[in-house]
């Protein structure tokens, strides 16, 4: 059928209202882009695969359209379906905070807020603001999750996180609002008994052999690190670790001769840690939130926001 003005014929939006789709489709449908598998959002949601097959045939019969394209490996979205993941995580968010929010109108102090937290927030900024807000709220509860970046944009965009904190890599977009809270650089630290601890001055070519913690590849801090190395002319170490988690690095940097990249703040602080004298001051970004842009804050959500920037107005900008 022809769908030119002059037939007088217009396509119509699927109707989404009219009982067919299920808040259980929507969950399928964010479960499945993450897994990248049928047989993996099943086993998610618990679920037998042929459940999650005819789950997912019901709401392509809905929209009238494919979603994913099938493969021995799995499924990937099509343009189809990467616009409708996004709208249901949209929606699942929303259905996610109004259960929230009804809760907390009985006591805002009882609330619960969810942060998404990587290395940079992790370890400074974020205790202090809870510190604070548990004083101010002691029955409001939150709850921290860790997490790579991409992940926790993921949960944040399906209202499973409240906000982010760590480090700014990419500018607000109209799905994502980033609000710096203050600037962190990087160094180059040790374990306090390194036989390096003790050096006046140092270059980035001095220690290219040595065992090094270099973040995920996921992360951008190893991007970054990656083009510092290459604009030297220093081979990636080959004796390295990969590692995310600062209770790990720690601990590797105290126990063992290796040497890792820490945001200033979080090195600085511990007494078992020494920076060295290289320049990384090419590596600059800013510390702040990550929140969903058309999302309002529940009051815990905005207690803690507002704890978080005193915290980085007061201590340490």
């Amino acid at each position: 059928m022809s769908s030119s003005p002059e037939s007088g014929w217009e396509p119509q939006p699927p109707k989404l209202l009219d009982g067919r789709l299920k808040i259980r489709h929507l969950v399928l449908i964010d479960a499945l882009s993450r897994q990248g598998s049928v047989i993996g959002a099943a086993a998610e949601l618990h679920v037998t695969q042929p459940v999650a097959t005819r789950g997912l045939r019901d709401i392509e019969t809905v929209l009238g359209v494919e979603l994913y394209t099938r493969g021995p490996r799995g499924v990937v979205p099509t343009i189809f379906g990467e616009a409708f993941t996004e709208h249901a995580r949209a929606v699942l968010a929303q259905l996610n905070q109004a259960g929230r929010h009804v809760l907390e109108l009985t006591n805002a102090d009882r609330g619960t807020v969810v942060v998404g937290t990587h290395l940079a927030g992790s370890n400074v900024l974020l205790p202090r603001a809870i510190a604070r807000i548990k004083a101010e709220h002691p029955l409001l509860t939150v709850v921290v999750r860790e997490g790579t970046p991409s992940t926790l944009l993921t949960e944040l965009e399906a209202g499973r996180v409240d906000m982010i904190v760590g480090r700014l890599t990419a500018p607000s977009t109209p799905i994502i609002t980033r609000i710096p809270l203050y600037d962190e650089s990087v160094e180059v630290f040790a374990g306090a008994g390194h036989p390096l601890a003790s050096s006046a001055r140092l270059a980035l070519a001095d220690v290219g052999d040595h065992q090094w913690i270099l973040p995920g590849v996921e992360t951008s801090l190893r991007g970054e690190l990656e083009k510092v190395f290459t604009r030297f002319g220093i081979p990636l170490p080959t004796q390295r670790v990969e590692a995310t988690s600062y209770l790990t690095v720690r601990e590797l940097l105290r126990e063992t001769r290796m040497l890792a990249v820490l945001p200033s703040l979080i090195g600085r602080s511990d007494a078992g840690l020494t920076p060295l004298p290289i320049d990384l001051s090419t590596i600059n970004h800013s510390v702040g939130l990550t929140v969903a842009a058309d999302r309002p804050f529940s009051p815990s959500a905005r207690a803690l926001t507002a704890c978080l920037k005193r915290v980085a107005d007061e201590e340490l900008r």
